[in-house]
């Protein structure tokens, strides 16, 4: 038989949530053979969260921080597999950057001149306007760079893929000599 796999911490819920479901056993109880469709309560739960006063609030916030606690608690102890990220092969060509993102590597260094104490933030923030207010036909130099690189990043992907695909041939040939 495998090993027995802890489940994992129920994750922590928002008070928002914890009112939800008091909202809803409520309504239950209250009018217990009625249905209302999902869109017409959460509908009727927005606008009652909306107007209930900050003290009452205050009593669903209280009971998140203690789920929170909990599912902090329960995560110290949890000992279960963890998800490994794949590794990215160094050999595999990077994406191409998009046009905003050419036009952000061009701009930046001005921003950050002109504006010493910015953070990165701020700076991608001025950029991200700034691209919202450029015309398309400034925008047009940047789309071409970046259809350039997109067209020669496919490119070296193919070759990537075929020299893939060559080793795990060699390799499959490899293992079948060894075995006779």
């Amino acid at each position: 038989m495998g090993k027995e796999v802890e489940p994992r911490p129920k994750v922590n819920v928002s008070s928002y949530i914890h009112f939800l479901l008091n909202y809803r056993n409520k309504c239950k109880e209250q009018q217990p053979n009625t249905y209302l469709g999902f869109k017409e309560f959460s509908r009727k739960c927005s606008e009652k969260w909306r107007n209930i006063s900050k003290h009452e609030k205050a009593k669903y916030e209280a009971l998140a921080k203690l789920d929170k606690a909990r599912y902090q608690e329960e995560m110290l102890n949890y000992v279960g597999r963890r998800r490994k990220r794949r590794k990215r092969d160094p050999q595999a060509p990077r994406r191409p950057p998009s046009s905003f993102l050419l036009f952000c590597q061009d701009h930046y260094a001005q921003l950050k001149r002109e504006n010493p104490t910015w953070s990165v933030v701020q700076v991608a923030k001025a950029t991200g306007r700034m691209w919202s207010a450029t015309t398309q036909a400034e925008k047009q130099p940047y789309e071409q760079r970046a259809a350039i690189l997109r067209a020669k990043y496919f490119e070296d992907l193919e070759v990537y893929r075929k020299q893939c695909h060559a080793r795990k041939n060699l390799q499959r040939l490899a293992k079948a000599s060894l075995e006779k």
